[in-house]
C-alpha cells in the first residue's frame, strides 16, 4: 500500500542534482577559470547579453550592405508612401444584409464582416448578390459594381477616385531630309 501523502513525506519525483560550484579549487573540475576560458570578452560578466546583430564592434552587416530604396523603405506603409491599404470584402458577404439596407463600413463591423473601420473598405466581385442594396464604401472593383447595379442596387464612394494622369506622348523629332552628296569636281585633264 502506498505511503500516505503529507507535508512531512513530500519529496521530488526524481532526486535533485546539486549545482556545480565553480571556482572551488582545481580538484573540483571547475577551478581556476571557472569554465570561462582565458580572458577575453566572453570571460567577463554580461558577455552573453549582446543585442541581436552585434558583431563585436565590427561594422555590422546591416550597415555594410546597401540600403534598399523605393517603396519598401521603412517609412513606406503598407508598401509605399503613395499606397493605401484596403480591407477586401466580397460581394458574397453582402448577402447577409436585408434587401434595401445601406451597407457602410460601420454596418459591416456590426455584421461582423470586418473588425474595425480604421482601414478603407473595398468591395470585390467574388460571389453573387440578388438583393437591392445601397453600398457606401471607399473603393469598389468594376465587377462588383456591375453585380450590385445589376441586382438593382446603387454604389456611392466615400472617397472620390483620382483620375489617372495620362502622359502626352513626346512629339516626334522632325526628320530632316538627307542632303544629297555634293558632286566631286571633275579633275581637269591637261591636254598635251
Amino acid at each position: 500500500m502506498a505511503e500516505e501523502l503529507n507535508l512531512s513525506s513530500l519529496k521530488p519525483a526524481k532526486p535533485r542534482q546539486e549545482r556545480k560550484r565553480v571556482g572551488r579549487g582545481m580538484g573540483s573540475g571547475k577551478g581556476r577559470y571557472s569554465g570561462r576560458g582565458i580572458k577575453g570578452q566572453k570571460a567577463r560578466a554580461g558577455s552573453h547579453k549582446m543585442r541581436a546583430g552585434f558583431e563585436g564592434g565590427q561594422m555590422p552587416v546591416y550597415m555594410r550592405l546597401g540600403k534598399q530604396r523605393g517603396p519598401t523603405s521603412k517609412d513606406a506603409m503598407p508598401i509605399g508612401p503613395f499606397r493605401t491599404s484596403t480591407i477586401p470584402v466580397n460581394v458574397a458577404a453582402l448577402d447577409r444584409f436585408d434587401a434595401g439596407a445601406e451597407v457602410t463600413p460601420e454596418s459591416l463591423v456590426a455584421a461582423g464582416v470586418i473588425k474595425n473601420t480604421k482601414t478603407d473598405v473595398k468591395i470585390l466581385g467574388n460571389g453573387e448578390i440578388n438583393k437591392k442594396l445601397t453600398v457606401r464604401v471607399h473603393a469598389i472593383s468594376a465587377a462588383a459594381r456591375e453585380k450590385i447595379e445589376k441586382a438593382g442596387g446603387t454604389v456611392d464612394l466615400l472617397r472620390a477616385t483620382k483620375a489617372k494622369k495620362h502622359r502626352a506622348p513626346k512629339p516626334a523629332a522632325p526628320v530632316e531630309p538627307e542632303a544629297a552628296p555634293e558632286p566631286e569636281p571633275e579633275q581637269q585633264t591637261e591636254e598635251a
